[in-house]
């Protein structure tokens, strides 16, 4: 399915949106990547989702890429025995690990004593999306006394975070490693790896996962931010994740961060997914507020590869609405003459390889010239990437015999998987790529497109060929008898 943006755009499935007429609604509506949350549900529901998915993709005739997004591990406070109590401002509250003993308006059980083994007196804790803000005081292996510095209700099981300590958790869980498992078995394209902190994080998932799946860091931590530029060497994309990250710095923090890292993976030449609140009102609104669409608005000028809906499409009441706008707001934003401006004035310097050259003079011909299409030969989906990362003004067509590489493409900027047979010379190369142009509709026999691809055939890393050719299907004739 060709769609008239280069953004792309991300939806959670969930209660609201998991029959097959629901799905397929979502992708018609704009939905390119479809994410499966493995916090919620079972492996059977997980695996009734990802059946669905395929079979739209089938009947649609469209690659889609499939997300499963990993739990990570989730801190979180005991019981207590009314419930809740309401904390107040100046208070003393201690945390432990107590779990025999009911909470009450002193104390609760936290279970996880490698919270207390990192803990330092002035360090902070958030409990329930940093509603209620906590001062370590005094700390030990199996307690800490803290002062309420902002005050609240704080009732079972809720959420503790704690930004401003590297916690000794590995962000694999046993949970995570069974979901990650049956994950790769089931085929999903991309792997979102929650609560990572360091390099290593990354390291330990790819050790498991291999080439059987991308993978993505969720950046919501601040040591994430820290070691950014370690995690981003060892990841195959980043989603920004405002929703803790928001909660961990402070909020007024995170835009420069989201615009800063959006930079960096584009000159990485990963993708970076912006995610979280995103049209957080369409839960139960069937209208997004101005707010939220400028919020969008500003991810796709800042060039983000894709924006996402997280409860807006997953249990809201207007998921194909929720999707519906945001393909709106993308072409408006991309209609917009400043849009290519703004893109082009945030390219920053690049790699001096072969490959680099030759993208770069893709992009170049395609600005200078009467150029419908740039069409990227690919194995791996290097080249289809490089070419994304010069963010040129034509669409991005990416050939490649791997179904697995055509539907990781699917969540690249302004790129077009198509697939085609093995290869072995470059003439029915472009041969393909001429047809692919005219069945996409990005141009027409009396067009020109851009050919780029490597020789030997299907050697990953190999792009080392410019070649400008014209649609008309004559040529095709002739170089393709049959």
């Amino acid at each position: 399915m060709i769609r008239n943006r280069r953004v792309k755009v991300v939806a959670t499935l969930g209660p609201a949106s998991n029959d097959y007429d629901t799905i397929r609604k979502l992708h018609e509506a704009g939905a390119d990547v479809f994410r499966l949350n493995m916090s919620h549900g079972t492996h059977e529901d997980i695996k009734a989702r990802h059946a669905i998915i395929r079979q739209v993709e089938e009947d649609l005739e469209s690659t889609i890429a499939i997300l499963a997004d990993l739990q990570g591990p989730k801190l979180r406070v005991g019981t207590f025995a009314n419930g809740s109590e309401d904390l107040e401002e100046g208070a003393e509250f201690r945390l432990d690990l107590d779990g025999d003993t009911p909470g009450d308006i002193n104390r609760v059980n936290l279970p996880h004593p490698e919270i207390f083994a990192a803990l330092e007196p002035g360090a902070r804790l958030l409990v329930n999306d940093g509603k209620i803000r906590l001062r370590v005081d005094s700390c030990g292996d199996d307690y800490a006394n803290c002062t309420v510095i902002a005050g609240g209700t704080i009732s079972d099981r809720k959420g503790v975070n704690v930004p401003d300590v590297i916690l000794p958790l590995a962000a694999l869980t046993r949970k995570d490693r069974k979901d990650l498992e049956f994950a790769c078995q089931l085929g999903v394209d991309w792997l979102a790896l929650s609560f990572v902190q360091r390099p290593e994080d990354v390291q330990e998932a790819r050790g498991l996962v291999g080439v059987r799946a991308n993978i993505m860091v969720k950046v919501e931590k601040p040591a994430a931010v820290e070691n950014f530029d370690e995690i981003l060497a060892v990841c195959d994309g980043i989603m920004v994740a405002r929703g803790d990250l928001g909660v961990e710095l402070p909020v007024h923090a995170v835009p420069p961060i989201q615009k800063r890292l959006v930079r960096k993976c584009r000159a990485a030449a990963k993708p970076v997914v912006i995610a979280t609140q995103m049209l957080e009102s369409m839960i139960e609104s069937p209208m997004p507020t101005r707010a939220e669409v400028s919020d969008v608005a500003t991810a796709i000028y800042e060039g983000a590869d894709a924006v996402m809906l997280s409860a807006e499409s997953a249990a809201g009441q207007y998921p194909v609405q929720a999707v519906t706008t945001m393909d709106n707001v993308a072409r408006e934003v991309e209609a917009d003459p400043n849009y290519m401006k703004i893109i082009a004035a945030s390219r920053e310097g690049r790699e001096h390889g072969v490959a680099d050259g030759i993208v770069a003079a893709a992009r170049e011909i395609a600005e200078t010239t009467d150029v419908k299409a740039i069409v990227a030969y690919t194995q791996s989906g290097t080249t289809a990437l490089l070419t994304a990362r010069e963010r040129p003004t034509v669409p991005i067509i990416a050939m490649t015999n791997m179904q697995s590489t055509a539907r990781q493409l699917a969540l690249t900027w302004g790129t077009t998987p198509v697939m085609t047979e093995q290869l072995t010379r470059f003439k029915m190369a472009v041969v393909n790529a001429v047809r692919a142009a005219i069945q996409t509709g990005y141009a027409t026999e009396s067009d020109q497109i851009v050919v780029t691809a490597g020789v030997p055939f299907n050697v990953a890393g190999t792009t080392n060929i410019l070649r400008v050719a014209p649609c008309d299907e004559r040529m095709i004739y002739y170089m393709d008898p049959g």
